[in-house]
């Protein structure tokens, strides 16, 4: 992870810690040091190329180097055989508020830790104006 942290808009945050006051904290201990230091935005302030909730992502897995595109979801609208990506899945926690270019060390469910690269930001739902998201 870069030294700067990760973005996160106001709403997003509020949102995600609601969900999370209903989790057992343990699981979710990761995301919750992620946001804990992540610098809040306003939706106006969001670079085109940040990983927000409802956005749409490729990235590379430089474990196996396996691309993927996802949209990062909320949990009640996760489906993986359609690409939508829970934020409260390891994959959707290691996600949210990374740019384009960006890369993390993460931990998945299986105990190994993987490290991701940001290729692209293929929808934002505050590039495209879309504030209902």
């Amino acid at each position: 992870m870069h030294a700067d942290g990760i973005l996160i808009t106001e709403k997003d945050l509020l949102r995600i810690k609601h969900i999370l006051s209903f989790q057992n904290s343990e699981e979710f201990e990761n995301l919750e040091l992620e946001l804990d230091r992540a610098k809040i935005i306003t939706d106006t302030e969001v670079p085109s190329d940040l990983i927000t909730m409802n956005s749409r992502v490729r990235f590379l897995n430089l474990h196996d180097q396996k691309e993927m595109t996802v949209t990062l979801v909320y949990p009640s609208e996760a489906n993986f055989s359609e690409g939508k990506i829970s934020v409260l899945a390891s994959l959707g926690s290691a996600l949210i508020g990374l740019r384009k270019g960006q890369e993390i060390n993460w931990m998945f469910p299986d105990g190994k830790t993987r490290t991701l690269r940001i290729l692209d930001v293929l929808y934002q739902p505050e590039a495209n104006q879309h504030w209902h998201l």
